[in-house]
């Protein structure tokens, strides 16, 4: 069955406090998505992020985000007043998240609620504690402390806590008590309000696509606690780390540093621990997008220390065999393979044999000097098609950079006549529309035709990255008319067929 979806961070949404969050904003988006006749809503990775802001470096693969807590829901249970909240800095500019501004102020704020919160007794939190022990009291634990330290990495703790010896363990948790019920109240308010707004989206006829990184970041709950499950060494250090080699996008490659798994352990503890993070994540979403999906056929392989991604190598992944087994524990789940790249004939064999859908990005469709297999005309069915990613320029701020001839070759490829603006972005939305795959995701701002100072991401780069903020009237009636136009025209909305 053909579909539709919009890509949206939830950080982006317009609203109070400074950034997106599951905020009545939150609901009126679903809303016009209904109104749309849009049957998807993509959403980036929903972890607590660390230094540079991004969602790809989380400090748990299992928690949530203490930003995108709604504050004014906070307000309605009584655990703050309206005053409390306009009582601190959130940003001037509503155009662009202010994260310094943000980290300042969230977390003075959600003490003030969780100061309240202690006080009442509340047995949804206890099952919510219970249920989610295998991985919220080293969550708790870990931010706890790694406060205590001022912040810096959890290489630079003290060892007992570092090396998480049993009288350190015990020392930290009594010094730490009341620190880790604070981390644990902000997981258990993120989890009933995302719920809520899951379930709000699904009544509405939207399902959600959540985004997981396939790599966890080295300062993280999960490396401190599970050390085994990464290439460390006996001081808890990287042995060698993950990116991607040199291409055309970069001289160097790219250095993202994330510990590299240990396969081998892995496979002989039956993958249990990427069962239970694909099972967390099936309960938070409908379908999810897993990054970086050639890693799990092989893997770039940076020693650890060096300065670029330049002498790298790459090694084999675990391939099917941990399909084989997350097909065995979860059955049949819907997941979408983030195949974009150089991709070998394995890394094509292994998706053909999971069935997932890959991903196709038409921004990437049009080098002059070949045929490609993001053209439109080379898909098969089975595959998720974009205008643009996250990591890519919005559609018209990509057009603007083309070369001479890959700009003409786009342009006779589409027929444009002189098209600029929202008349060009809509070319390329119609394009994608009209395509084979089943499924079809654009960008938000490419429905709103924006430029590159909407743009997402540039990877590589530091600062000025995650902060862009939709207009709380850009996504108004013409553009919902606009969209449901071609989403009908090109039948990716599910007919019902009327009762005669």
């Amino acid at each position: 069955m053909r579909k539709n979806g919009i890509l949206m961070p939830l950080a982006s949404l317009p609203g109070n406090y400074g950034i997106g969050s599951f905020s009545k904003e939150a609901y009126v988006f679903i809303d016009k998505l209904k109104e749309a006749k849009q049957s998807y809503w993509q959403i980036l990775p929903l972890g607590p992020t660390g230094y540079g802001d991004s969602p790809y470096q989380s400090f748990s693969t299992f928690a949530g985000n203490p930003y995108f807590v709604d504050l004014d829901t906070l307000v309605e249970e009584g655990l703050l007043t309206a005053a409390e909240c306009r009582n601190y800095d959130w940003g001037k500019d509503p155009s662009k998240i202010d994260y310094e501004k943000i980290y300042l102020s969230r977390f003075k704020v959600l003490r003030q609620a969780y100061n309240r919160f202690k006080r009442k007794k509340d047995k949804q939190y206890k099952s919510f504690v219970e249920d989610n022990s295998f991985w919220l009291e080293d969550y708790a634990l870990y931010m706890s402390v790694k406060n205590l330290f001022g912040g810096v990495s959890f290489a630079q703790w003290d060892d007992d806590i570092r090396l998480r010896t049993k009288e350190g363990m015990k020392k930290y948790r009594e010094k730490c008590e009341d620190e880790t019920g604070f981390y644990k109240f902000i997981q258990y308010e993120f989890d009933k309000q995302w719920k809520a707004l899951k379930s709000y989206a699904n009544k509405s006829g939207v399902e959600i696509i959540g985004d997981i990184p396939i790599y966890v970041a080295f300062d993280s709950a999960d490396t401190w606690a599970e050390p085994s499950l990464f290439m460390l060494d006996e001081n808890i250090m990287p042995i060698a780390v993950a990116g991607t080699p040199p291409d055309a996008f970069s001289k160097t490659g790219q250095l993202w540093g994330n510990p590299l798994y240990n396969w081998k352990y892995h496979k002989e503890t039956g993958y249990k621990w990427w069962i239970k993070r694909i099972s967390h994540c099936l309960k938070l979403y409908d379908v999810v997008r897993i990054d970086h999906f050639r890693g799990f056929d092989e893997y770039y392989s940076i020693p650890y220390g060096e300065k670029n991604a330049v002498n790298g190598k790459w090694k084999k992944g675990p391939g099917y065999a941990l399909f084989r087994e997350l097909k065995k524990e979860i059955g049949s789940a819907r997941v979408i393979a983030e195949d974009l790249g150089f991709l070998t004939p394995s890394v094509l064999k292994l998706v053909k044999d999971t069935g997932f859908p890959g991903m196709k990005v038409l921004e990437f469709a049009f080098d002059s000097r070949e045929d490609s297999d993001y053209l439109p005309h080379n898909y098969d069915k089975n595959c998720i098609v974009y205008t643009s990613a996250h990591d890519n320029d919005t559609i018209l701020g990509w057009y603007d950079s083309l070369s001479k001839a890959d700009r003409k070759y786009a342009d006779d490829y589409l027929n444009n006549k002189g098209h600029t603006g929202e008349e060009l972005a809509w070319d390329y939305i119609r394009l994608a529309m009209a395509s084979v795959a089943d499924t079809c995701i654009i960008s938000m701002h490419d429905f709103l035709a924006l430029g590159s100072e909407a743009r997402i991401n540039v990877p590589s780069t530091l600062g000025g990255n995650w902060v862009w903020r939709m207009s709380s009237k850009a996504f108004n009636k013409r553009i919902i008319r606009k969209i449901r136009f071609v989403t009908e025209l090109y039948s990716r909305y599910p007919k019902v067929e009327k009762v005669k």
